[in-house]
């Protein structure tokens, strides 16, 4: 077993990269969920266990170098699983009058609370992990069609370096669950619909209740 208090590079740096040409990488294999703890025990793929204590609120990255042995030519490096991001960009909004500013916003965070997704805000950059198919996220984006407002998908890995340790852990220690989103749709009154994480649509009425009469059922929503 070897302990881990910091890392020792990053297989990206310019020096690393020359110091393992040839040489065996072992990777330690990480879900987005395991790299936001700062302490945990894993095996690598070879079989190395490998007890990870790093110092509060810091966080491994995706290619850090844990180890290296230079008699064997052996590296221990991450490789992390990130979900993609969904990022919005309001930068263009803030040509508007403030009233403007305000309502779009407001309808856009209304829309983001209605699916029960999670999301960061940095600056005019609103950052939220995918939770449903990627197709489901753009449907809901391009059906409200929020004007001044771009979005685009891109890899986890490009997104985390811009985020603080608790703000990675809001983007993607969660995201691993199975939510359920809403997609606006033309229904029969008193009928609404879901659609779940693998983009299956469901409807279902909603009866007027006899006076006194109950209506109950179960809505299993993750937060």
């Amino acid at each position: 077993m070897i302990l881990v208090e910091k890392s020792l590079g990053n297989l990206g740096d310019a020096a690393w990269a020359e110091r393992l040409e040839g040489a065996t990488i072992d990777l330690l294999e990480l879900d987005q969920w395991q790299a936001q703890r700062n302490r945990f025990r894993l095996k690598t793929k070879a079989g190395t266990e490998v007890a990870v204590a790093l110092e509060r609120n810091s966080h491994l990255h995706d290619g850090d170098i844990l180890g290296w042995d230079e008699a064997t030519r052996t590296a221990i490096a991450t490789r992390i699983h990130l979900k993609e991001v969904l990022v919005i960009q309001l930068d263009a909004l803030l040509a508007n009058p403030a009233e403007t500013l305000a309502r779009t916003c407001f309808e856009l965070g209304h829309a983001l609370g209605n699916q029960h997704w999670p999301a960061v805000v940095k600056g005019t950059t609103v950052y939220v992990p995918l939770t449903v198919d990627r197709q489901v996220m753009a449907s809901v984006m391009k059906t409200h069609a929020f004007v001044g407002i771009t979005y685009d998908f891109r890899p986890g890995s490009m997104v985390i370096p811009y985020l603080a340790p608790h703000e990675a852990r809001r983007l993607f220690g969660g995201a691993n669950a199975t939510p359920h989103s809403h997609v606006a749709a033309v229904l029969e009154p008193e009928t609404h619909q879901h659609v779940d994480a693998q983009g299956q649509t469901f409807s279902h009425s909603h009866d007027t209740p006899d006076p006194g009469q109950k209506h109950d059922h179960d809505h299993d929503h993750v937060h």
